[in-house]
């Protein structure tokens, strides 16, 4: 029994739900509203186009799943149909994977399915309740507007549909989150939204930030597209003490006693705790969301103490927190109403709570991937023994400037917080021995910037420059800060973390960690973090709880890329190419004679419900079949004259009076029209309408080829660009063993190559004696170049760029594209898609294009890509 049961705690559902929506990605697809495969074509991070990370996508990809192909379904609902694969996963496999991709058989017994059951049903809510878990610095931010936004736009086009949001409530646990949660108002929505639809949401976007204790939720009733960004404080329900007067009900917040149960997470809410629901009142703010219709509830750091407040927000310890009682009221009060909570979108860090899953995580992408991906970025963790203060901070001071200085990362100078446990610490010993510090290395003092929300240490002058430390202009580089380490401060120009002190909260060293890694730059940067050998003991401990990874995981260096600056050889190369540009234009045709639908000519027994009945089972002993036509029975929509004009009018977006005038006109008339339509209304759809299409328009199609000369690399703007690669895989200018073929290839003075056999072919091919030139054009692939082929990706039907591996140019001036790819690819849809497109652009220019598998190159066929050109 305790083996079900350590299992339930440890299955990871969502990995599973992943891997089904992989293997059938394109037959969910077809269930999808071409508005919904619209919105996840735009953002596909495939595209280099693409504004989402491939994290944010995949999270956003899960959330449409289970919006439209799962219909908003309960996670313990998806599991039981997972399990016994129904309603929708009856093509589901058996087969799971191990972290280096090899396939392996799986199971759950029944026992582990109804332990696993239970536990999801147990917790489940009365609304759809989904946690994404996406590591710090991902975007979750980001990734909740880019859910909202899609809510809106199904909204608005199908308003009827009770599985798309109409209004969005956004929770953030506290005022630090819900700063950041400012960027939901100020980023880009064109970054996600598709141009057609922009300025729309533009238009109807109302949002409504609860900053300020005294702000009054201005919402219209009923209204839609409204987000509402606020902490749990300005919403939540609470007890009463005394009757209060109407002005008192209306700024009233709750009290913040203390020597409770309530007190371990009193610092994520800061709320008063309930006592009994007969007792709770609501304030000005939680009477207007119960007036709004179809509300989506979004919460923002959700695990906001990596697993003790959210293990109690998700029922997984006894109790309810204020925050989730609030959630359920409103659900209640909205379906009371006849509409409803259409689901509780939870964004948190981990999908763990110490030793548990979360049993309604749906998506989750961790630390370590996060950083193995280059998504965040590397880090070293110093640890200290026995240091007093004043040598910590020396040490890790003396290490940091050695390491950092003053170097520009996309023009911001790089920060190093310095955290003290109390004002007192900071102010009398922290501040003056970092000033004595940064004298002897002759560093001016005016790098420092303390902010520790008091007036008399921290100015509005100060605050403002906090607010701008990610900025060029900047010149602050060392923060001293008190209690600052939790989520929502967004510095991605920190690069270092020093913690000496015990903090009150274990949590908090971790929280801290994590601040300074931040991505920056196109390159993997790292950063170090310094502290004393008992908080490196205590981040131990929170890895493992909260990661399930250690201090080695986190900072070992299992990579062995390092950092190339990559400079263009002059003269720039620059080639000419032929390109094909296709226009379909729909024109109109003038009807001069009587449309002739030719109804003669349509198979109408396959619009028939027709009923077969036998006697007998076994096959050339039937005694008898007799078959009827029922199709009188059918369920069928009876169309008039006016009714039949505006369905056509709809699809064809032609006027009422015209479309009433041609079926007037036919050779059918209106009478036999109607008869067919009546009795077959599918006909309409499939033959009518289409004829109609045929008549009135006409679809040319036009063709231009176009001569354009392209850099092979656009010049830099600092001078170089930089690319992080494996050395072993790098060739350079300057190596011996290359000099003799120098003026043979080179455009750059730093080849990085990806695999080996790319490099083997560079090798043998840049020695043939019938190659004039050959460059590596495969490294630079964001936007760097103009040379690249766009195809048609074969999932998404979207057009993608792809930069091929090499451009030769043989002595006898043919020239050559080639592409170095491993056996398992070469029959990838995707890249035979990149095929096809790539030839049509060789043979418009008069090139050829070629793949090479790598196995043949590993044992020294490259020149066999000669062989096949004629």
């Amino acid at each position: 029994m305790a083996k079900t049961k350590d299992f339930a705690l440890d299955f990871a559902f969502f990995n599973y739900l992943r891997d089904f929506y992989q293997e059938n990605r394109g037959g969910i697809r077809n269930h999808y509203r071409n508005l919904s495969k619209k919105f996840l074509d735009f953002n596909d991070s495939s595209n280099p186009n693409s504004f989402l990370r491939a994290p944010q996508f995949e999270a956003l990809e899960m959330y449409i799943f289970l919006k439209e192909y799962l219909d908003n379904k309960q996670v313990h609902e998806v599991f039981e149909d997972w399990y016994y694969k129904k309603n929708g996963f009856k093509k589901r496999n058996d087969l799971g994977f191990t972290k280096g991709e090899q396939g392996t058989l799986f199971s759950v017994d029944i026992d582990q399915y109804k332990s696993v059951f239970a536990r999801m049903k147990k917790f489940a809510q009365e609304y759809p309740n989904y946690i994404f878990a996406l590591t710090m610095g991902i975007g979750k931010t980001i990734l909740m507007a880019t859910c909202i936004f899609y809510e809106f736009l199904l909204a608005n086009k199908f308003p009827k549909d009770k599985k798309y949001c109409h209004n969005a409530l956004v929770f953030a646990p506290d005022k630090t989150v819900l700063q950041s949660l400012k960027e939901i108002q100020t980023f880009d929505r064109s970054s996600v939204v598709p141009p057609e639809y922009l300025n729309w949401l533009n238009t109807h976007l109302k949002i409504h930030f609860l900053e300020d204790s005294g702000t009054t939720l201005n919402t219209i009733d009923r209204s839609k597209y409204n987000i509402i960004i606020s902490n749990a404080q300005k919403i939540i329900l609470k007890r009463q003490h005394k009757q209060k007067s109407k002005i008192d009900q209306f700024f009233s917040y709750p009290s913040y006693d203390k020597g409770t149960v309530y007190d371990d997470i009193s610092d994520l809410y800061d709320f008063d705790q309930p006592e009994d629901e007969s007792e709770l009142i609501d304030n000005q703010r939680f009477s207007k969301l119960t007036r709004l219709e179809q509300l989506g509830i979004y919460v923002d750091e959700a695990h906001h103490s990596f697993g003790n407040a959210l293990a109690k927000d998700m029922g997984l310890k006894a109790g309810k927190t204020s925050l989730r009682l609030t959630i359920n009221e409103l659900a209640k009060s909205l379906k009371k109403s006849h509409t409803s909570v259409v689901g509780c979108y939870n964004y948190t860090g981990t999908p763990y709570a110490g030793k548990e899953i979360f049993p309604e995580v749906v998506y989750a992408y961790g630390l370590k991937n996060a950083i193995d991906k280059k998504y965040l970025k590397k880090v070293t963790v110093n640890g200290y023994s026995n240091p007093k203060s004043k040598e910590f901070l020396n040490l890790t001071v003396r290490n940091f400037w050695d390491k950092y200085n003053n170097n520009r990362y996309e023009g911001m100078l790089p920060k190093l917080a310095i955290f003290a446990s109390t004002i007192e610490e900071l102010q009398n010993e922290l501040k003056p021995a970092l000033e004595e510090i940064l004298n002897d290395l002759n560093i001016p003092i005016d790098k420092i910037l303390v902010n520790v929300g008091e007036d008399k240490l921290t100015s509005n002058d100060d605050i403002r420059e906090f607010n701008r430390l990610d900025s060029p202009s900047s010149e602050k580089q060392f923060i001293l800060l008190v209690n600052k380490g939790r989520e929502g401060w967004n510095c991605k120009s920190l690069f270092g973390v020093a913690l000496f002190r015990k903090p009150k909260s274990k949590i908090f060293v971790l929280q801290a960690t994590m601040r300074c890694l931040r991505s920056i730059g196109l390159i993997q940067e790292r950063a170090n973090v310094y502290l004393s050998n008992e908080n490196m003991k205590i981040l131990e401990e929170e890895l493992k709880q909260n990661f399930r990874m250690s201090i080695n995981d986190l900072s070992k260096k299992d990579s062995p890329n390092e950092e190339y600056h990559i400079q263009l050889v002059p003269p720039p190369v620059k080639i000419k190419v032929n390109r094909k540009k296709k226009l379909h234009e729909l024109k109109e045709r003038k009807l001069t004679n009587a449309v002739d639908f030719e109804f003669e000519k349509v198979n109408l027994e396959k619009y028939k419900l027709i009923h077969i009945e036998q006697s007998g089972l076994v096959a050339g002993k039937i005694n008898r079949k007799v078959s009827e036509d029922l199709s009188e029975y059918r369920e069928k929509r009876e169309y008039s004259k006016l009714t039949l004009v505006a369905e056509i009018s709809r699809y064809l977006n032609r006027p009422c009076l015209e479309l009433d005038k041609v079926l007037a006109n036919s050779k059918q008339g209106y009478n036999v029209i109607l008869k067919y339509v009546n009795q077959y209304n599918q006909l309409l759809f499939d033959w009518i309408i289409p004829r109609l299409f045929n008549e009135i328009y006409t679809l040319e199609s036009y063709e231009k080829r176009e001569t354009k000369e392209i850099e092979l690399v656009k010049e830099p703007e600092k001078g170089y660009y930089r690319v992080s690669a494996n050395p072993k895989l790098v060739v350079e200018i300057n190596d011996d063993s290359f000099k003799d073929f120098i003026n043979k290839s080179f455009h750059l003075d730093t080849y990085c190559f990806d695999s080996a056999p790319e490099r083997q072919f560079f090798e043998e091919i840049v020695r043939h004696e019938d190659i004039k030139k050959v460059y590596f054009t495969g490294m630079l692939t964001h936007g760097q170049s103009e040379f690249y082929i766009q195809y048609i990706d074969p999932d998404s039907n979207t057009v993608r760029s792809y930069y091929p591996d090499f451009l030769i140019e043989k002595v006898d001036g043919k020239m050559l594209i080639i592409e170095v790819k491993g056996d398992n690819k070469i029959d990838d849809p995707i890249v035979q898609a990149k095929e096809k497109a790539a030839r049509e652009i060789a043979n418009a220019s008069e090139m050829d294009y070629r793949i090479i598998a790598g196995s043949q190159v590993m044992i020294g066929n490259s020149k066999t890509i000669f062989e096949k050109i004629n």
